[in-house]
């Protein structure tokens, strides 16, 4: 279908070298997009162009952005993949366990959104993807710093959406439920068994599923869609 073609645009991925920034850095570049990843270390996939760097660091995320920009001479598409958790019942957390959940997921996203902005701006639009969780609608035991951070992002897509709607930039979210990642993979099989039969088609999320989200929302299928969360959970959460 054209409308999930990106040939000639240029689109760029934070948290590219894990599974799911790297499911949709593959995913873009399998379309014809000109893809660029950041992460603290730079991925396999020789068709992405990396970019070291730590998202929770504003200069190094607007330092990416701006060499991308320069290097593909366009900026169309950013996609805020970046993601950590660290578990832990909630008076039991650290101010560490806390803060360092909070600037991967939601500094990162932000400081990824106020370098970009500019630039789509300049070029009369784009479109923005967070990838959040269902656990930031539903909560979750042992992760009020991760279902915290998650939920803000939502708060940040929708009131940046209301911002930048007039220069033709949309910004939407992805929340994926249990997705098959090295993140979730050392979980005990009795955590992975409970997903499965939360899940109203009856199996746990692969990467790609939330690829083609984002692939979606990123279309010209999706051009009168911005402020919107997409769950990719297979109904896990409804």
């Amino acid at each position: 279908m054209s409308d999930l073609t990106f040939t000639g645009r240029t689109v760029l991925v934070t948290g590219a070298a894990g599974d799911i920034g790297g499911a949709i850095a593959g995913a873009f570049s399998d379309r014809g997009a000109s893809v660029f990843g950041l992460d603290r270390m730079a991925g396999n996939d020789g068709r992405i162009g990396w970019r070291v760097g730590d998202v929770t660091v504003s200069s190094q995320v607007d330092e990416s952005v701006a060499s991308v920009a320069a290097e593909s001479g366009r900026l169309d598409i950013v996609v805020a993949a970046a993601g950590i958790t660290r578990d832990g019942v909630v008076w039991k957390l650290s101010d560490d366990d806390w803060r360092g959940v909070m600037a991967v997921n939601l500094d990162g996203s932000f400081h990824l959104i106020r370098a970009a902005v500019p630039r789509l701006r300049e070029q009369g639009g784009g479109s923005i993807v967070l990838i959040a969780s269902i656990n930031g609608e539903r909560g979750k035991a042992g992760q009020a710093n991760y279902a915290a951070s998650k939920a803000g992002l939502v708060g940040l897509a929708r009131s940046t959406a209301r911002e930048v709607g007039r220069f033709g930039i949309r910004v939407n979210v992805v929340a994926p439920g249990f997705i098959d990642t090295a993140m979730t993979r050392p979980l005990p099989d009795d955590i992975r068994r409970k997903a499965e039969t939360e899940t109203a088609l009856g199996h746990i999320g692969r990467p790609d599923d939330v690829a083609g989200a984002v692939l979606f929302l990123c279309s010209g299928l999706a051009r009168h869609i911005t402020g919107q969360l997409l769950r990719v959970d297979g109904g896990q959460y409804m």
